[in-house]
């Protein structure tokens, strides 16, 4: 059997960075995963993204990876986040850029998409596909479709997996569950 070691990068966006280069430069781990998102900040992020169709992801993102990518090359470390919000897209040409300011040669960055179903939402209703709120119960979207900024699916391991049996040094996805950082 083999053993692999996971960390934590980040628990939350505005996490302390430092930690994440000490635990790749002492902790002798394999992957470290980064979870920046949570519901509402998924939401932030949308709105962000209408206004300006190349934003929507985490910022901290573009700063981390240019911080941890050297690291994580020099101590063979694989980098998972799910700061590509709601545009991982973008991240991810970002990160690239950054990646090639550093002369990170042969870098292999993947995106993880497929978790954002705003545009699919009426479609699926259409379809019969009830919107159930855990809250209250109440199946009627109707009453609060006007106001819908943000629709994610939770995205779990098998896509990072597929990511990283192709070759990814980092891995950047948008509403990836927390666990599929590490289960990954």
């Amino acid at each position: 059997m083999k053993n692999v070691r996971v960390g934590a990068g980040s628990g939350y966006w505005g996490d302390a960075l430092e930690p994440a280069i000490e635990l790749m430069e002492k902790g002798n781990v394999d992957y470290l995963g980064f979870d920046h998102l949570a519901e509402l900040t998924l939401s932030i992020l949308q709105r962000i993204k209408a206004k300006n169709p190349d934003k929507g992801y985490i910022p901290d993102v573009v700063p981390w990876m240019e911080a941890c990518m050297p690291v994580a090359r020099k101590h063979g470390v694989k980098l998972i986040s799910n700061g590509g919000g709601a545009n991982p897209e973008s991240a991810v040409k970002e990160v690239v850029k950054v990646a090639k300011k550093l002369g990170l040669e042969g870098i292999k960055i993947a995106v993880v998409t497929g978790d954002d179903l705003l545009d699919r939402v009426d479609d699926m209703r259409a379809k019969g596909i009830k919107f159930k709120n855990l809250d209250t119960g109440e199946e009627n979207l109707d009453r609060v479709r006007d106001r819908l900024v943000a629709a994610n699916a939770y995205i779990g391991a098998d896509s990072v997996i597929e990511a990283l049996e192709a070759g990814a040094d980092v891995v950047i996805g948008g509403r990836l569950s927390d666990n599929a950082l590490y289960v990954g």
